[in-house]
């Protein structure tokens, strides 16, 4: 299979879920893994194109945890700034979450220290157990995942919710002992829809709290 952000993290509520969804159609306020699949993420492996956003740099970054990616990997993403502040920095963060997930698999060690500094709550647990089926195996993944089609909208001033999609057609697990990466072709599965919700800490970083996906999602294929 491809290398996925899990569908481990589908474990919001029926409720929280339908908040996410609708949050991230616009209905709020003007701020408005299956199995063990795969997360994304890098630093200087990390990329921001499209109408191209630049390279997350939140406020404070001097402060934060550096995230660092093997060569042979790098997470995409592709999202314009909307020139809300907020909003902006919930964007740069919610992809900073996701990279500091994969990094916890490439260092095969989950007490990094980027991990719990933009994960929290469920996002966190979620993220080690997740992070922890790869180590376990002695799995890691190569190649790229593109992150797509974001939509933001803020709740009250420290409550955000993020939607977006990744292509994960150009990345693949990788077995670490015996060097073999799996060329697995590209399906429906390979595209996922994602919906987190975040929240600012009193250091001003946006952390996911909750976060589900939906593997297959039409609205991600192309």
């Amino acid at each position: 299979m491809n290398r996925r952000r899990p569908t481990l993290l589908a474990a919001l509520t029926l409720t929280a879920a339908a908040a996410l969804t609708l949050s991230a159609c616009g209905s709020d306020d003007d701020g408005a893994a299956k199995d063990s699949d795969k997360i994304a993420g890098a630093d200087t492996g990390n990329e921001t194109s499209a109408a191209p956003s630049p390279s997350p740099s939140p406020t404070g970054a001097e402060d934060r945890p550096k995230i660092t990616f093997p060569s042979d990997a790098k997470n995409v993403f592709e999202y314009e700034k909307t020139g809300n502040t907020a909003k902006d920095a919930a964007l740069a963060d919610s992809t900073l979450s996701v990279n500091s997930v994969d990094e916890a698999i490439f260092e095969g060690n989950t007490d990094t220290k980027a991990l719990g500094y933009y994960n929290a709550e469920s996002a966190l647990s979620d993220s080690i157990t997740y992070a922890l089926g790869y180590i376990n195996k002695k799995h890691t993944w190569v190649g790229e995942t593109r992150y797509f089609d974001y939509k933001v909208s803020l709740s009250g001033d420290h409550e955000a919710y993020v939607t977006y999609c990744s292509d994960e057609s150009k990345s693949f697990i990788k077995d670490k002992k015996t060097g073999k990466v799996e060329d697995t072709p590209t399906t429906a599965d390979s595209y996922v829809l994602y919906n987190a919700k975040l929240a600012k800490n009193a250091e001003g970083v946006w952390q996911t709290t909750d976060i589900a996906s939906n593997r297959g999602s039409k609205e991600c294929q192309p």
